[in-house]
Protein backbone atom coordinates (compact mmCIF):
# COMPACT_ATOMS: atom_id res chain seq x y z
CA UNK A 1 0.00 0.00 0.00
CA UNK A 2 3.02 2.21 0.76
CA UNK A 3 4.29 1.88 -2.55
CA UNK A 4 1.27 2.38 -4.43
CA UNK A 5 1.18 5.55 -2.37
CA UNK A 6 4.08 6.87 -3.65
CA UNK A 7 2.85 6.41 -7.19
CA UNK A 8 0.12 8.40 -6.60
CA UNK A 9 2.44 10.70 -5.04
CA UNK A 10 4.71 10.92 -7.98
CA UNK A 11 1.97 11.24 -9.87
CA UNK A 12 0.39 14.23 -8.16
CA UNK A 13 3.69 15.88 -8.37
CA UNK A 14 3.98 15.45 -12.33
CA UNK A 15 0.46 16.78 -13.25
CA UNK A 16 1.27 19.43 -11.03
CA UNK A 17 4.64 20.44 -12.56
CA UNK A 18 3.43 20.00 -15.85
CA UNK A 19 0.28 22.29 -15.15
CA UNK A 20 2.32 24.94 -13.45
CA UNK A 21 4.41 24.83 -16.63
CA UNK A 22 1.40 25.50 -18.79
CA UNK A 23 -0.06 28.12 -16.95
CA UNK A 24 2.81 29.55 -17.22
CA UNK A 25 3.12 29.87 -20.53
CA UNK A 26 1.94 33.65 -22.56
CA UNK A 27 -0.03 32.67 -25.55
CA UNK A 28 0.03 35.49 -28.18
CA UNK A 29 -2.16 35.82 -30.87
CA UNK A 30 -1.53 37.12 -34.74
CA UNK A 31 -4.07 37.67 -37.23
CA UNK A 32 -4.48 39.10 -40.82
CA UNK A 33 -2.85 39.86 -43.90
CA UNK A 34 -2.23 36.62 -45.90
CA UNK A 35 0.52 38.57 -47.58
CA UNK A 36 2.47 38.24 -43.76
CA UNK A 37 1.88 34.95 -43.17
CA UNK A 38 4.69 33.12 -44.36
CA UNK A 39 7.04 35.84 -42.20
CA UNK A 40 4.90 35.75 -38.89
CA UNK A 41 4.93 31.85 -38.96
CA UNK A 42 8.23 31.90 -39.39
CA UNK A 43 8.62 34.77 -36.51
CA UNK A 44 6.86 32.75 -34.38
CA UNK A 45 8.50 29.32 -35.20
CA UNK A 46 12.02 30.43 -34.61
CA UNK A 47 11.13 32.53 -31.35
CA UNK A 48 9.34 29.80 -29.76
CA UNK A 49 12.14 27.42 -30.12
CA UNK A 50 14.40 30.03 -27.89
CA UNK A 51 11.57 30.94 -25.63
CA UNK A 52 9.19 27.81 -24.78
CA UNK A 53 7.56 29.83 -22.03
CA UNK A 54 5.56 31.29 -24.96
CA UNK A 55 3.04 30.13 -27.40
CA UNK A 56 2.58 32.34 -30.69
CA UNK A 57 -0.71 31.23 -32.89
CA UNK A 58 -0.69 32.66 -36.17
CA UNK A 59 -3.67 33.08 -38.85
CA UNK A 60 -4.23 34.27 -42.04
CA UNK A 61 -7.61 35.69 -43.40
CA UNK A 62 -6.62 38.83 -44.35
CA UNK A 63 -5.64 42.50 -43.14
CA UNK A 64 -9.08 43.63 -42.85
CA UNK A 65 -9.80 40.45 -41.05
CA UNK A 66 -6.98 40.64 -38.93
CA UNK A 67 -8.06 44.53 -37.16
CA UNK A 68 -11.54 43.73 -36.99
CA UNK A 69 -10.30 40.71 -34.61
CA UNK A 70 -7.55 43.46 -32.90
CA UNK A 71 -11.17 45.81 -32.34
CA UNK A 72 -12.87 42.69 -31.13
CA UNK A 73 -10.21 41.86 -28.60
CA UNK A 74 -9.89 38.23 -29.93
CA UNK A 75 -5.88 39.01 -31.47
CA UNK A 76 -2.99 40.58 -29.52
CA UNK A 77 -1.68 41.31 -33.01
CA UNK A 78 -3.39 42.37 -36.19
CA UNK A 79 -0.93 41.90 -39.31
CA UNK A 80 -2.14 44.45 -42.45
CA UNK A 81 -0.09 45.33 -46.03
CA UNK A 82 -2.15 48.37 -45.57
CA UNK A 83 -2.72 50.95 -43.52
CA UNK A 84 -5.45 51.27 -40.89
CA UNK A 85 -8.55 53.46 -41.69
CA UNK A 86 -9.45 55.91 -40.39
CA UNK A 87 -13.04 54.20 -39.43
CA UNK A 88 -11.21 51.12 -38.31
CA UNK A 89 -9.49 53.67 -35.26
CA UNK A 90 -12.42 55.23 -34.50
CA UNK A 91 -13.62 51.79 -33.73
CA UNK A 92 -10.60 51.55 -31.43
CA UNK A 93 -11.28 54.13 -29.68
CA UNK A 94 -14.30 53.79 -28.73
CA UNK A 95 -13.33 49.80 -27.27
CA UNK A 96 -10.00 50.70 -25.81
CA UNK A 97 -10.13 54.90 -25.77
CA UNK A 98 -7.07 54.07 -27.95
CA UNK A 99 -6.36 54.69 -31.86
CA UNK A 100 -4.35 52.07 -31.94
CA UNK A 101 -0.31 51.70 -31.69
CA UNK A 102 1.30 50.97 -35.77
CA UNK A 103 4.22 49.10 -35.90
CA UNK A 104 6.27 48.81 -39.02
CA UNK A 105 7.98 45.99 -39.49
CA UNK A 106 9.21 44.91 -43.16
CA UNK A 107 9.22 46.69 -46.43
CA UNK A 108 7.38 44.65 -49.79
CA UNK A 109 6.95 45.49 -53.41
CA UNK A 110 4.15 44.57 -54.86
CA UNK A 111 4.95 42.49 -57.87
CA UNK A 112 2.83 42.44 -61.25
CA UNK A 113 2.70 38.65 -62.23
CA UNK A 114 3.02 37.64 -65.66
CA UNK A 115 3.24 33.96 -67.30
CA UNK A 116 6.48 32.86 -68.22
CA UNK A 117 6.16 33.27 -71.75
CA UNK A 118 4.14 36.32 -72.08
CA UNK A 119 6.45 38.66 -74.41
CA UNK A 120 5.60 41.80 -72.33
CA UNK A 121 8.42 42.22 -69.87
CA UNK A 122 7.32 46.18 -68.60
CA UNK A 123 4.38 47.89 -68.03
CA UNK A 124 4.18 51.69 -66.75
CA UNK A 125 1.99 52.33 -63.55
CA UNK A 126 -0.15 53.99 -65.93
CA UNK A 127 -0.96 51.05 -67.76
CA UNK A 128 -1.30 48.74 -65.12
CA UNK A 129 -4.19 50.75 -63.58
CA UNK A 130 -5.87 51.04 -67.15
CA UNK A 131 -5.28 47.33 -67.55
CA UNK A 132 -7.01 46.36 -63.65
CA UNK A 133 -9.30 49.06 -64.05
CA UNK A 134 -10.57 47.73 -67.53
CA UNK A 135 -9.88 50.27 -69.84
CA UNK A 136 -6.93 48.30 -71.55
CA UNK A 137 -8.22 44.31 -72.50
CA UNK A 138 -6.48 43.36 -74.80
CA UNK A 139 -2.64 42.68 -74.86
CA UNK A 140 -1.67 44.26 -78.08
CA UNK A 141 -2.72 47.80 -76.25
CA UNK A 142 0.49 47.45 -74.60
CA UNK A 143 2.70 45.70 -76.99
CA UNK A 144 1.78 42.42 -76.57
CA UNK A 145 -0.16 39.67 -78.85
CA UNK A 146 -3.84 40.26 -79.95
CA UNK A 147 -5.24 38.50 -76.81
CA UNK A 148 -7.58 39.37 -73.94
CA UNK A 149 -6.11 40.26 -70.72
CA UNK A 150 -7.21 37.73 -68.12
CA UNK A 151 -7.48 39.09 -64.67
CA UNK A 152 -6.31 38.04 -61.18
CA UNK A 153 -6.95 39.26 -57.53
CA UNK A 154 -7.43 39.82 -54.10
CA UNK A 155 -10.54 39.30 -52.47
CA UNK A 156 -11.42 42.80 -50.47
CA UNK A 157 -10.84 42.25 -46.96
CA UNK A 158 -7.14 41.92 -48.52
CA UNK A 159 -4.45 44.76 -47.33
CA UNK A 160 -2.69 44.30 -50.85
CA UNK A 161 -6.10 44.71 -52.41
CA UNK A 162 -7.06 47.86 -50.63
CA UNK A 163 -3.49 49.17 -51.12
CA UNK A 164 -3.12 48.20 -54.89
CA UNK A 165 -6.70 50.10 -55.43
CA UNK A 166 -5.97 53.04 -53.88
CA UNK A 167 -2.61 53.80 -55.17
CA UNK A 168 -2.46 51.65 -58.52
CA UNK A 169 -5.80 51.68 -59.66
CA UNK A 170 -7.17 54.57 -58.43
CA UNK A 171 -10.68 53.39 -59.16
CA UNK A 172 -12.43 50.37 -59.23
CA UNK A 173 -11.50 46.94 -60.33
CA UNK A 174 -13.03 46.06 -63.62
CA UNK A 175 -15.93 43.76 -63.22
CA UNK A 176 -14.15 40.71 -64.23
CA UNK A 177 -10.99 40.27 -62.20
CA UNK A 178 -11.08 37.34 -60.65
CA UNK A 179 -10.75 37.37 -56.81
CA UNK A 180 -8.82 34.90 -55.11
CA UNK A 181 -8.06 33.93 -51.54
CA UNK A 182 -4.52 34.75 -51.05
CA UNK A 183 -0.90 36.21 -53.23
CA UNK A 184 -0.53 32.17 -53.82
CA UNK A 185 -3.85 31.50 -55.12
CA UNK A 186 -3.08 34.51 -57.73
CA UNK A 187 0.33 33.27 -58.64
CA UNK A 188 -0.57 29.63 -59.24
CA UNK A 189 -3.43 31.11 -61.43
CA UNK A 190 -1.27 33.38 -63.65
CA UNK A 191 1.50 30.27 -63.91
CA UNK A 192 -1.31 28.22 -65.76
CA UNK A 193 -2.71 31.05 -67.86
CA UNK A 194 -1.15 32.18 -70.82
CA UNK A 195 -2.58 35.50 -71.13
CA UNK A 196 -2.82 36.42 -66.97
CA UNK A 197 -1.82 38.83 -64.68
CA UNK A 198 -1.83 39.44 -61.06
CA UNK A 199 -0.37 41.07 -58.51
CA UNK A 200 0.76 40.49 -54.78
CA UNK A 201 3.78 39.99 -52.26
CA UNK A 202 7.14 39.11 -53.92
CA UNK A 203 7.58 36.77 -51.83
CA UNK A 204 5.73 34.35 -53.00
CA UNK A 205 6.38 34.39 -56.93
CA UNK A 206 7.71 31.46 -57.94
CA UNK A 207 6.98 30.14 -61.30
CA UNK A 208 5.96 33.08 -62.86
CA UNK A 209 7.40 36.52 -64.45
CA UNK A 210 8.50 39.37 -62.87
CA UNK A 211 7.14 42.33 -64.32
CA UNK A 212 9.23 45.27 -64.52
CA UNK A 213 7.43 48.64 -63.38
CA UNK A 214 8.52 52.06 -64.10
CA UNK A 215 7.05 55.39 -63.03
CA UNK A 216 5.87 56.76 -66.52
CA UNK A 217 7.29 56.48 -70.33
CA UNK A 218 10.32 58.55 -69.65
CA UNK A 219 11.27 56.45 -66.33
CA UNK A 220 13.55 53.39 -65.87
CA UNK A 221 12.05 50.10 -65.37
CA UNK A 222 12.40 48.29 -62.19
CA UNK A 223 12.18 44.87 -61.49
CA UNK A 224 11.20 44.95 -57.13
CA UNK A 225 14.20 43.11 -55.82
CA UNK A 226 15.69 44.20 -52.61
CA UNK A 227 17.98 47.28 -53.88
CA UNK A 228 14.89 48.33 -55.70
CA UNK A 229 12.83 48.67 -52.91
CA UNK A 230 15.29 49.73 -50.16
CA UNK A 231 16.19 52.86 -52.32
CA UNK A 232 12.65 53.04 -53.49
CA UNK A 233 13.69 52.89 -56.81
CA UNK A 234 10.54 50.28 -57.90
CA UNK A 235 7.26 52.14 -57.64
CA UNK A 236 4.87 49.71 -56.04
CA UNK A 237 6.26 49.66 -52.78
CA UNK A 238 4.76 49.63 -49.36
CA UNK A 239 5.47 48.65 -45.57
CA UNK A 240 3.96 45.91 -43.53
CA UNK A 241 2.06 46.25 -40.32
CA UNK A 242 1.73 45.40 -36.98
CA UNK A 243 -1.74 46.91 -35.06
CA UNK A 244 -1.65 47.06 -31.63
CA UNK A 245 -4.84 47.55 -29.36
CA UNK A 246 -2.30 49.62 -27.27
CA UNK A 247 1.34 49.73 -26.08
CA UNK A 248 2.99 46.40 -25.37
CA UNK A 249 4.26 45.38 -22.33
CA UNK A 250 5.76 41.72 -20.76
CA UNK A 251 6.46 38.92 -23.14
CA UNK A 252 4.22 40.88 -26.28
CA UNK A 253 6.88 43.67 -25.99
CA UNK A 254 9.82 41.11 -25.58
CA UNK A 255 8.17 39.30 -28.99
CA UNK A 256 7.98 42.75 -31.23
CA UNK A 257 11.67 44.10 -29.71
CA UNK A 258 12.91 40.88 -31.14
CA UNK A 259 11.26 41.29 -34.27
CA UNK A 260 12.40 44.57 -34.66
CA UNK A 261 15.99 43.40 -33.92
CA UNK A 262 18.60 42.59 -36.07
CA UNK A 263 17.62 38.65 -36.15
CA UNK A 264 14.24 39.73 -36.49
CA UNK A 265 14.84 41.38 -39.27
CA UNK A 266 17.30 38.56 -40.75
CA UNK A 267 14.16 36.61 -41.04
CA UNK A 268 12.31 39.66 -43.11
CA UNK A 269 15.31 39.31 -45.78
CA UNK A 270 15.72 35.51 -45.77
CA UNK A 271 11.43 35.16 -46.56
CA UNK A 272 11.78 37.36 -49.33
CA UNK A 273 10.81 40.97 -47.63
CA UNK A 274 12.54 43.57 -46.90
CA UNK A 275 13.81 44.53 -43.24
CA UNK A 276 12.44 48.28 -42.07
CA UNK A 277 16.40 49.15 -40.91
Amino acid sequence: MKKRGNYFAIIIVIIATVTMAFMSQQKITVKGSDTMVILAQKWAEIYMKKNSDVTIQVTGGGSGVGIAALINGSTDIANSSRSIKQSEMEKLKARYNTLGVEIPCAKDGITIFLHASNPINELTLKQISGIFSGKITNWKEVGGPSESIILYGRENSSGTYVFFKDHIVKGDYAANCQTLPGTAAIVNAVKKDKYGIGYGGAAYAEGVKHCKVKKDDKSTAYLPTKENIANNAYPISRYLYMYLSSKPTGKLKEYIDWILSADGQKVVTEVGYFPVK
